[in-house]
């Protein structure tokens, strides 16, 4: 008899790139259970949809987290309270519980052998930018990894500077499996003239997505298509005020993830000027990258650290030395079709080693170890 397998997200797991990835691993092996945003996934055994609750508790619950009550304040938590009623009375033999703010319900399930935390982010700084943010919600957030991370039997996050962090704020042991992308077989195409830019993503204004376009419009010899999701949409509709002024701008709607990688596979170079607003973004190691390797692209990103220790040791493109649209400029006007052609080889020749399939066997690895197979 297969042994049961609890997923839990406070996400909408059927479009959640990387609990998506955790389902398809294990739904082969195990009797899997999700709980989440949204309808089921393809393939578990169970599914206990939540409704999503839009705002947080109020007045009493800043009032907990003010008396720094941060017990209290978790199960205070709308979401925390639809998903243990969901979930009350059901019996696992493991949960993996995807970010921290399902881990201590996870761990309150006590499943038979333990909890794995796959955290996608570094919580206790995640919007640290703002002040007020900083100042309640961080504390909270670090009381919560300090206290439930180490009673987990193992953790994983994004990027090594992440888990680093985790460790030494925790004391947990933290391993790493990076977002990376499915692969994909496909082949590089000519170098176009010009030279096509591709960016793909939320059309959040903190993503510096306008440097991307003043960069491409100063550099003069390359086109810019943008493939945005409408999560701001007051930018999203400035871009596209752009892009109507400006012929080699052009602003898409969002594709499916599962048609993304054929269609960046039409450009040339994948760019991403992410700039260190926070630590998350001062360390971010997105999908986007590994997107653009599986679509056989060149890659210019700015100086983040993590995303540009790949690409230098890959031979994958070009690190622009800052993130403003000068910074792009530059790089851009230094370019050969030469150069890009290299680019999209090494992606090539790198596809298989930066695809998901490597990264799948470390929360194999993890998940096999606590299940005592």
């Amino acid at each position: 008899m297969s042994k049961k397998l609890l997923i839990i997200s406070f996400s909408p797991i059927a479009r959640d790139a990387r609990v998506l990835k955790q389902v398809r691993l294990f739904t082969p092996k195990y009797e899997v259970t999700t709980c989440g945003f949204g309808p089921a996934p393809e393939g578990v055994k169970r599914h206990l949809e939540l409704t999503h609750a839009a705002t947080l508790p109020g007045k009493t619950w800043d009032a907990l987290l003010e008396l720094k009550a941060y017990k209290a304040g978790y199960w205070l938590m709308p979401d925390v309270r639809n998903a243990a009623k969901a979930l009350k009375g059901l019996k696992f033999d493991a949960i993996l519980a995807d970010d921290i703010d399902t881990v201590p319900l996870a761990l309150s399930l006590r499943p038979r052998l333990g909890v794995h935390a796959d955290i996608h982010e570094y919580f206790p700084r995640l919007q640290e930018e703002h002040a007020p943010w900083a100042k309640r919600i961080g504390p909270w957030y670090l009381w919560l990894c300090q206290r439930y991370l180490p009673r987990c039997q193992s953790v994983t996050t994004v990027s090594k500077r992440i888990a680093q962090e985790y460790e030494v704020q925790t004391g947990a042991k933290v391993g790493v499996v990076t977002n990376a992308t499915p692969y994909w077989q496909l082949n590089p195409t000519p170098v176009a003239e010009p030279i096509r830019l591709v960016h793909s993503g939320t059309s959040h204004r903190e993503r510096n997505i306008e440097a991307i376009v003043d960069g491409v419009i100063e550099a003069g010899n390359c086109t810019l298509d943008l493939y945005l999701t409408p999560n701001d949409p007051e930018h999203l509709e400035h871009l596209k005020q752009r892009a109507q002024e400006n012929s080699a701008i052009t602003v898409h709607p969002p594709v499916p993830y599962e048609q993304l990688i054929e269609t960046l596979n039409g450009y040339d170079l994948g760019v991403h000027l992410l700039p260190p607003i926070n630590f998350n973004f001062a360390n971010a190691l997105p999908n986007k990258l590994f997107d653009f390797v599986q679509a056989r692209l060149g890659v210019v990103v700015g100086p983040s650290p993590e995303m540009a220790r790949i690409v230098n040791e890959a031979g994958l493109g070009v690190v622009a030395p800052g993130y403003s649209a000068s910074d792009l400029a530059q790089v851009l006007k230094g370019l050969t079709k030469t150069q890009v052609q290299e680019f999209k080889a090494a992606s090539h020749a790198h596809a298989r080693e930066l695809s998901a399939d490597s990264q799948l066997l470390i929360w194999e690895r993890y998940i096999t170890k606590i299940m005592g197979e």
